[in-house]
């Protein structure tokens, strides 16, 4: 087994990752940079190690930086969570030469799936249904535009080497390609390292279904079923949930082998995310495999059981999967939100800033992974994501009022956040009958406005919290607090008096 290892990342993931290594009895190593001093997630760490300045290209995209930390601190794994470096073949290589083990695909795995294009190719080998678009990165303008008019408008624009919505954009005409091209390649290299992108044609009101899978390094691969990602703002997943009420019994076993049958052609091994667009007639295409753990991956969890980053350690350390596809049940349904830090009433600016005051909702079937907590200043310099909610109920229909009910129970006083918006799409018709799209969100929610009626109740309250915690200490041997001070501002009052 592992004995000690470093996580690559930071937040609610970073704590993901660290609560089962403990678990496991794996020590874990947290980094950090300058704007993380006081984070979250180094309360979680057995030790903690500054990685760079503020910055994510000098710091948790520092290759040469988080190996040499890794092997210093005598780390014999690192996880890279998703984001940041998650699907960085350079990175997963240098691991290999440095021998440490890589909690995910081997680079030579990574390097077919985790760049979007030659996963494609790799696909249409091996006769899957793709996307019609470039099978090679795209390099000067004239070959998007040839591609572009070959396919038809409209069309997409995707970075090679990553996900989450980040260099992504819709191209309607030809005069919209260049600018769009810049702009995506510019939005590649800052969150992945790497501006590269390419075209593909861009199929309209689909559904999002990805399908987990899990394959260890004898051959053994399972999935996990699907879960629909189609509430989508930006090309970014907002709310995910499982199973998809779009997908019959016989759809679903044959996108599951598909899936599995992709994993298998690229001698993908761990944890990965095979991902298809479902077309109104139930038609379905290979769009990307996303190899790492993912966002949304709690809802899984919830429904099948299995922790899905145990699962990384163990195929990583070397196990065999410890069951079969037969083996694998789902029951119930679980829904996912994503709290962000923006200001929905201002076309979704970043809020970052002091949270004053946090209030996580409890209760049977509900499940917060958070990397937040009062007096914690939200920094500038990454992705938004405070949280996710995630719930559990016996139907559908359970599981959307029971999250509905939480959101409305989850307090973020400081900044502006995405709760209210959140509420609004599950309490929306179309939702509620679950006729989804990935343009669920412009077709739907763009007249939407925030509940102002609210803001001087949440601006009074604010107030009165601003005393309300003591924010934490780090040092290199480890944050550095107590119980008395985690509980916030406290006094000794007389007896008997």
């Amino acid at each position: 087994m592992i004995k000690k290892v470093l996580i690559a990342n930071r937040g609610e993931i970073a704590i993901r990752i660290m609560r089962t290594a403990k678990e496991l009895g794996i020590k874990s190593v947290a980094v950090y940079s300058d704007a993380d001093r006081k984070s979250l997630h180094l309360q979680f760490a057995d030790e903690l190690i500054w990685i760079g300045e503020s910055a994510a290209l000098t710091s948790y995209l520092n290759i040469a930086k988080l190996i040499e930390v890794a092997k210093n601190a005598g780390c014999d794994a690192i996880h890279p969570g998703y984001g940041f470096l998650a699907e960085n073949t350079e990175f997963d290589r240098r691991c290999e030469e440095a021998g440490i083990i890589f909690v995910g695909p081997n680079s030579k795995a990574l390097a077919l799936v985790g760049d979007k294009v030659a996963s494609r190719e790799t696909v249409r080998k091996v006769s899957g249904p793709i996307i019609p678009g470039m099978h090679k990165i795209g390099g000067k303008i004239e070959e998007f535009k040839e591609m572009a008019s070959r396919v038809g408008y409209p069309v997409i624009i995707k970075a090679s080497m990553g996900g989450g919505g980040k260099g992504m954009r819709v191209v309607k005409d030809d005069k919209e390609l260049e600018s769009a091209v810049i702009i995506s390649r510019r939005e590649a290299k800052s969150a992945f390292g790497d501006e590269s992108v390419y075209l593909e044609k861009y199929i309209e009101n689909p559904r999002h279904i990805e399908f987990q899978v899990l394959a260890d390094n004898y051959g053994n691969v399972v999935h996990l079923f699907e879960r629909e990602c189609s509430i989508q703002r930006r090309h970014q997943k907002i709310i995910e949930e499982t199973p998809s009420a779009a997908l019959t019994p016989e759809i679903r076993e044959e996108m599951g082998e598909v899936a599995k049958n992709i994993i298998k052609a690229c001698g993908y091994t761990n944890a990965g995310t095979v991902e298809f667009l479902l077309d109104k007639d139930k038609n379905f295409y290979f769009m990307e495999v996303n190899a790492r753990i993912q966002v949304e991956h709690p809802v899984t969890e919830l429904t099948t059981g299995i922790d899905l980053v145990r699962q990384q350690f163990l195929i990583a350390a070397g196990e065999k999967l410890g069951f079969k596809q037969e083996e694998v049940q789902q029951q119930g349904h679980a829904i996912e939100a994503r709290i962000y830090a923006e200001d929905p009433g201002n076309n979704f600016l970043p809020s970052p800033g002091k949270i004053l005051f946090v209030n996580e909702p409890q209760g049977p079937g509900i499940r917060v992974d958070s990397g937040i907590y009062s007096d914690w200043e939200v920094p500038t310099f990454y992705d938004p994501i405070l949280s996710k909610l995630i719930v559990w109920g016996e139907t559908r229909e359970v599981a959307r009022k029971r999250i509905i009910g939480a959101l409305k129970k989850y307090a973020i006083l400081g900044i502006r956040t995405s709760i209210d918006y959140l509420i609004a799409i599950m309490e929306h018709p179309k939702f509620i009958d679950a006729e989804l799209s990935t343009n669920f969100i412009s077709a739907n929610m763009s007249d939407w406005k925030p509940n102002m009626a609210k803001l001087d109740i949440a601006l009074i309250a604010a107030s009165l919290s601003r005393d309300k915690h003591t924010p934490q200490t780090v040092v290199n041997g480890g944050p550095q607090t107590t119980p008395w001070q985690e509980i916030g501002k406290w006094e000794i009052c007389g007896y008997g008096k």
